[in-house]
């Protein structure tokens, strides 16, 4: 059985970090398996327990964001209508977009408004389901 290491960028806004929290717990905390290959994944994201705490100003703020997308496999977003006015979603999307990196659109439960720009740059979107987040990041990570 091969392992495979998926380094995985959560978008979020501190402000709504339960997105974070359910879909980090979903992804990190799991054990996954796709066939004869077990997922490794490893959590590259900026989570509000764990900020990034040696940038002076902005633009070292958004250099480490970049550089923690560039060391990701896949970048996922959830579409809340706050990722909307989000202006450091909108950096880490245009981060991933720079970086090539796909971008997988989560549609929270229940969430009926959702962010065009997110949805707009997503190679993929997928619903507010653990087994299918999963699914679909290892399918971005083959791709």
């Amino acid at each position: 059985m091969s392992t495979h290491q998926i380094h995985v960028f959560i978008s979020h806004s501190w402000a709504y970090s339960d997105h974070y929290e359910k879909l980090a717990s979903w992804i990190f905390e799991g054990k996954w398996s796709s066939g004869q290959a077990s997922l490794d994944f490893r959590d590259f994201s900026v989570p509000k327990n764990d900020p990034i705490h040696n940038a002076a100003n902005d633009a070292q703020l958004k250099a480490a964001i970049y550089d923690k997308i560039a060391r990701s496999h896949v970048i996922v977003i959830p579409t809340g209508m706050y990722s909307q006015y989000s202006k450091w979603i909108r950096k880490e999307i245009d981060g991933a977009n720079h970086h090539k990196k796909p971008i997988l659109a989560v549609n929270p439960w229940k969430q009926e408004k959702k962010s065009s720009v997110v949805l707009e740059n997503a190679a993929d979107t997928v619903g507010w389901n653990e087994e299918p987040v999963v699914g679909k990041i290892w399918k971005l990570f083959q791709s």
